[in-house]
């Protein structure tokens, strides 16, 4: 479940220019589709790092995904298992659990292709964007990182989320 997908993986120009647009905006409720903020604490400063990203509900359940592999924000949540999540305005502390290659390929199969398909251009967006072919799930989940997010009062060992948002360089959105 904790299985490095890439030590140097980096997110397209496209997002971290993204970013300091969406963070804002997220953060003051706009609503901009599947789009939240995620802050967790950062694993070496422990100062909180809030980045946009897309929220994944289906059947009840939500997961977060990195198209782009180990990027900074994964390296954090992995570490440190817990984080907020902002919606709408709305803050919500949880916990996040990895998971492993099966369960990945079950995400892309399952859930991300039939909420991509039931949005207009979601199967597009996701392919041109993320370079995500959702007609063939076991290569989809090949250097992807997924997270299954649970609120953290059903999990409630874990303590307190950090529940902070704030707004940081760009260079930590990778």
């Amino acid at each position: 479940m904790t299985e490095p997908t890439s030590p140097t993986a980096r997110a397209p120009r496209w997002v971290t220019m993204f970013g300091p647009i969406a963070r804002p905006l997220l953060a003051a409720g706009v609503p901009m589709g599947f789009n939240g903020l995620l802050t967790v604490r950062g694993r070496t400063s422990g100062a909180p790092r809030t980045t946009p990203i897309a929220i994944i509900e289906f059947s009840g359940k939500r997961w977060i995904w990195s198209p782009w592999g180990d990027v900074h924000w994964v390296r954090n949540l992995r570490a440190a298992g817990q984080a907020t999540v902002a919606v709408r305005g709305r803050k919500e502390g949880v916990a996040a659990t990895e998971l492993d290659a099966d369960q990945r390929v079950g995400f892309f199969r399952d859930v991300l292709g039939p909420v991509a398909r039931d949005m207009p251009f979601g199967v597009w967006f996701i392919r041109t964007f993320d370079g995500v072919d959702l007609a063939d799930p076991v290569a989809a989940a090949v250097g992807r990182v997924v997270f299954e997010l649970q609120p953290v009062r059903q999990v409630a060992e874990l303590g307190d989320p950090p529940s902070e948002v704030v707004d940081h360089d760009v260079t930590n959105l990778r």
